[in-house]
């Protein structure tokens, strides 16, 4: 299944989220229980690797936040 333009925009927002808090791949990837590889790959938007929306409860329980924080408001790409 492709990225599509929703799957972009979520993985930005946790990537800018991460980097705020301080996590790097490696530690998200750890905490996240998953390969290192996982986070690059779909960071990279090389590969049509997405999180899941269990990946994104689990994320913003890691990164202290909210999942809506994830989505853009009022449905607006």
């Amino acid at each position: 299944m492709a990225v599509t333009e929703i799957d972009k925009y979520v993985i930005k927002k946790v990537k800018k989220i991460r980097l705020e808090k301080g996590f790097s791949q490696s530690k998200l990837a750890f905490e996240l229980d998953q390969s290192n590889s996982f986070i690059k790959k779909i960071e990279a938007g090389k590969y049509e690797k997405k999180y899941n929306v269990s990946h994104l409860y689990e994320i913003a329980k890691i990164l202290d936040c909210s999942i809506c924080d994830f989505f853009p408001k009022n449905n607006k790409l």
